[in-house]
C-alpha cells in the first residue's frame, strides 16, 4: 500500500517535469496484443541507458506498480538515489557476490501478481561500446521458475535533446514456450537469453523504420 502511494505521488508532482525531460513518445509492436496496460503478473525487461529509465518507464506504465531490481551499488554508495528508490520498493542485487536473493523476493512479487523491471545489462554501457552490451540471463530463469511473460521493452534513452525519448513495447515473450526439452535449462537459457535481446534490438530498429518513413 505504501509502495502505491509514493508512486502516485511521483507519478503526479513529476508529471510536467517529465513531459520536458523526456517528451515521452510510445511505440508499440502491435498495440492490440500489448499496451501500456500490463493487466496480470509480467516481467518488463529493457535496455539500459542511464538512472532515469526506470522514471521513464514509471510513466509509460502508469496503472502498475514496477518493482525495480537495482544495483549494489546504487543502495550502498548513494545515500540521496536509496531514499529515493526504497520507497518504491526497489529489489537490491548484488552482483559482485552472484547472490541469486533477489530472485525469490521478485518471484514472491509475481506470485502476488506483481510486475517486475530487470534491466539485464546490469550496468550502463560505455560510450564506446556496442549497445545494447549481453545480457545476465537470471531474468530468464525467474521467468521460467515464476510463469510470468517477458514484456521486451526498448528505450532509445534520450533527454532534454532536440530528439525525444523513445519507448518501443513489445510483444509479451512466453519463455515456456520457448524451451526445448531436448536440451540442458542451461543451454535453454541461454537461448532463450539471445532471443529476448534479439526482439529488443529489433524494436530498436523499429524506431529507425518509422524515422525513414517521415523523412
Amino acid at each position: 500500500m505504501l509502495y502505491a502511494i509514493y508512486h502516485w505521488f511521483v507519478r503526479i508532482t513529476g508529471y510536467i517535469p517529465q513531459l520536458i525531460l523526456f517528451r515521452t513518445k510510445v511505440h508499440y509492436e502491435d498495440k492490440s496484443v500489448q499496451s501500456r496496460f500490463i493487466r496480470s503478473k509480467a516481467i518488463v525487461v529493457s535496455n539500459h541507458n542511464g538512472l532515469m529509465d526506470f522514471g521513464v518507464l514509471l510513466f509509460v506504465f502508469w496503472s502498475r506498480i514496477l518493482r525495480c531490481a537495482v544495483a549494489e551499488i546504487t543502495f550502498d554508495k548513494n545515500i540521496f538515489l536509496k531514499l529515493i528508490l526504497k520507497p518504491f520498493g526497489c529489489v537490491r542485487v548484488d552482483r559482485d557476490s552472484y547472490d541469486m536473493v533477489f530472485l525469490d523476493k521478485m518471484k514472491k512479487i509475481l506470485n502476488r501478481g506483481g510486475v517486475v523491471e530487470i534491466y539485464p545489462e546490469s550496468r550502463i554501457p560505455s560510450k564506446d561500446e556496442k549497445k545494447p552490451i549481453a545480457f545476465k540471463p537470471s531474468y530468464v530463469l525467474l521467468a521460467l521458475e515464476s510463469g510470468a511473460p517477458i514484456i521486451p521493452i526498448y528505450n532509445n534513452g534520450k533527454m532534454l535533446s532536440s530528439e525525444r525519448r523513445r519507448i518501443v513495447i513489445g510483444k509479451p515473450i512466453d519463455v515456456s514456450s520457448l524451451y526445448d526439452d531436448s536440451l540442458s535449462e542451461r543451454e535453454n537459457i541461454r537461448i532463450i537469453n539471445d532471443y529476448v535481446r534479439s526482439k529488443i534490438i529489433e524494436l530498436g530498429q523499429q524506431i529507425e523504420k518509422t524515422k525513414e518513413k517521415a523523412i
